[in-house]
């Protein structure tokens, strides 16, 4: 099967799981610790290639005349409330003064539901040079890795992001993109479990051997559509290496989900769309996102989340600018717009994710201590400790991987 094949497949498995984006209803790495979390989950000892990263030997994308200079415009995909609003005008703060600053128009778009969703709208543009109509849009870094595998996105023009300085260090350098050059990270979280304390008849459930085995919560457990979180928890919770497993690690993996399912201890998998269903109880506990759940305690204080002990997942959602984007300094502009500290702090505030630009909690320290203080939004060095990173995937894995997980979600 060759990789138009393989996107086909995953659209179609995308499509017949109704998938919602796992930002949908929801409104992310801080400290010196995150970034050495990701540092260590990355690609050292090992070949970046095979693991998925494109190393030098990256397609060049193609470029299009900039027109940024007299097309005051930048044209920008992104997930659905994933960036701060202000809920008595419904306007976006942020974007209203980058605009006030520069003169630069922001045309917003929250149509990034899914990354395969999303992939298969834009390759085929992509793949016969055509451009997107977006000048940038945020992957996750296993989307990032085949963009730029493929030759889909442009290196960027660090002169036109002088606020990369502010970008953690140990994120310079990460095993999909190694030195950072076609992507800046924008927001990123973990991965772990939520669960409703009415639900579960007042037990916390910390770990996924709970999630998979306690008769109180039959048929009242759901999973993510997400296969690096699913199956990254489960693999930890076995006690395997999310940063280097092998084939027959995903697949026992796989054999304990499917085991769970064929229990009817799962009632199925979700995007974030579990939040309405936790906090009425009719999800006992599921695999969750923590900016998710810190939305959802808001109105749901009662909610609980754990890291399991054995580990959790962390990923990133990052900037890319596509091949042929219209107004590629524009786009890049924006990027070291939200690389200021006091910028991103107030997006952090509202979206309750992890921040990678330093400086970005001494802000919120100052403007709001609540959210400055939360392990689940600044995390620290312990919490930090518990997360790690998916492992990138070649092109022959990643059709296999999805092809075995979409048949699971989809069965």
């Amino acid at each position: 099967m060759n990789e138009n094949e393989t996107d086909s497949l995953i659209l179609r498995a995308t499509l017949a799981r109704g998938l919602v984006s796992r930002r949908s209803a929801l409104a992310g790495i801080a400290g010196i610790g995150a970034a050495a979390v990701l540092a260590s989950c990355g690609s050292a000892g090992r070949n970046p290639k095979s693991a998925g990263g494109t190393g030098s030997a990256a397609p060049v994308a193609a470029a299009a005349k900039d027109m940024s200079s007299v097309e005051k415009v930048v044209n920008w995909s992104n997930w659905p409330e994933y960036i701060d609003v202000d809920d008595k005008t419904q306007k976006r703060p942020t974007l209203e003064a980058f605009t006030k600053k520069t003169g630069i128009k922001v045309n917003y778009t929250e149509d990034y539901n899914d990354n395969d969703e999303f992939y298969a709208k834009v390759r085929p543009l992509l793949a016969g040079g055509t451009d997107t109509g977006r000048d940038v849009w945020c992957s996750t870094d296993w989307l990032v890795a085949r963009l730029i595998r493929q030759g889909f996105v442009q290196p960027l023009d660090m002169d036109n992001i002088p606020n990369v300085k502010n970008l953690e260090p140990a994120l310079a350098n990460v095993e999909f993109d190694p030195g950072r050059k076609f992507s800046l990270p924008w927001q990123s979280g973990f991965a772990g479990i939520a669960y409703n304390p009415d639900a579960t008849g007042g037990k916390k459930i910390e770990t996924v051997e709970q999630l998979f085995t306690d008769p109180a919560l039959k048929g009242k457990v759901t999973l993510l559509t997400e296969m690096r979180d699913t199956v990254g928890l489960v693999m930890l919770a076995q006690g395997k290496d999310i940063a280097k497993f092998t084939d027959a690690d995903f697949d026992d993996a796989i054999k304990m989900i499917q085991q769970a399912k064929d229990s009817g201890q799962l009632r199925g998998f979700t995007g974030n769309e579990y939040g309405k269903d936790l906090s009425s109880g009719a999800i006992a506990a599921c695999f969750a996102w923590t900016g998710d759940v810190v939305q959802l305690q808001a109105d749901n204080p009662k909610l609980g989340y754990s890291l399991p002990p054995t580990g959790c997942t962390l990923w990133s959602d990052n900037f890319v600018i596509p091949a042929l984007a219209r107004h590629k300094t524009n786009a890049e502009r924006l990027v070291n717009y939200y690389y200021d500290p006091k910028v991103m702090a107030q997006v952090v505030d509202y979206v309750n994710y992890i921040s990678p630009v330093k400086g970005t909690k001494e802000v919120l320290l100052r403007s709001d201590p609540d959210v400055a203080n939360n392990p689940l939004i600044n995390p620290s060095a312990e919490v930090l400790a518990q997360a790690h990173v998916f492992r990138g995937l070649s092109a022959d894995e990643e059709e296999r991987y999805s092809k075995a997980f979409s048949a699971l979600t989809v069965g």
